[in-house]
């Protein structure tokens, strides 16, 4: 195709004077002008409007962030006996909370990822928890008796799962929001889950899991662990 940007020789008759003319030694070359073709379309130069996705990505990161923040600030100000606090049956302890969601996403981040959990044997030898079970597949009769251990390795293990999350985001490809995760139809255990009810026509996505099994499934509980700081005395985390 002729490049638009190369001007047709003029005719003869109509040049200008070649005694008043401008010295073509220093006139442009326009074989040398830039190729429309290389110039960087507006739409993804570095300063025009961001890709949607950019803008998703930056949103669950912050909201990540800000969520995490959340615990850090309700750890600091809660001690071992507040969290293993047992205030009558039928309601759970700080100390089933924060386990529950340190232990949930820690493994819902190798469903995601391919990454192996960080809790192990040694983890468990430290934090010494009463039910070293996350028990989404338990009763409440039986995690009432949830109680953590080592106060201080928990929350070295919880900042571990949490700077996990947060590192990965940082370095996460925004076209990676749209991988599939999990495929419909859905297994019995997540069929019955908010990720099933958030999921699309094809499945939970990349998005979608980080978005309920991470960030709401820790706001939900950072619910509970307010509700459950009024009990010892304590107050909530925001206004």
């Amino acid at each position: 195709m002729t490049d638009e940007t190369i001007v047709p020789d003029e005719p003869a008759t109509t040049a200008p004077d070649t005694a008043t003319a401008p010295d073509t030694a220093t006139a442009p070359d326009t074989a040398t002008a830039p190729d429309t073709a290389t110039v960087p379309d507006t739409a993804t130069a570095p300063d025009g409007p961001p890709r949607p996705a950019d803008v998703v990505l930056d949103s669950l990161t912050r909201r990540m962030r800000a969520m995490h923040s959340l615990y850090d600030d309700a750890l600091s100000t809660m001690d071992a006996d507040q969290v293993n606090h047992f205030e009558r049956e039928g309601v759970l302890p700080i100390a089933f909370s924060l386990f529950h969601i340190a232990t949930m996403v820690d493994a819902s981040f190798m469903l995601m990822t391919g990454t192996p959990p960080i809790w192990d044997d040694a983890w468990e030898a430290r934090v010494r928890p009463a039910i070293a079970d996350h028990g989404k597949h338990r009763t409440v009769a039986e995690m009432v008796n949830q109680r953590i251990g080592d106060y201080q390795a928990f929350q070295e293990y919880l900042q571990a799962v949490f700077h996990r999350t947060d590192d990965w985001l940082a370095g996460l490809d925004p076209a990676e929001l749209t991988r599939l995760v999990i495929a419909r139809p859905f297994p019995p255990q997540v069929a019955s889950t908010f990720s099933a009810r958030v999921a699309g026509p094809d499945g939970i996505t990349l998005l979608d899991a980080a978005e309920c099994w991470i960030y709401q499934h820790g706001l939900r509980h950072m619910g509970e662990i307010e509700l459950a700081r009024g009990l010892v005395g304590l107050g909530g985390m925001t206004s």
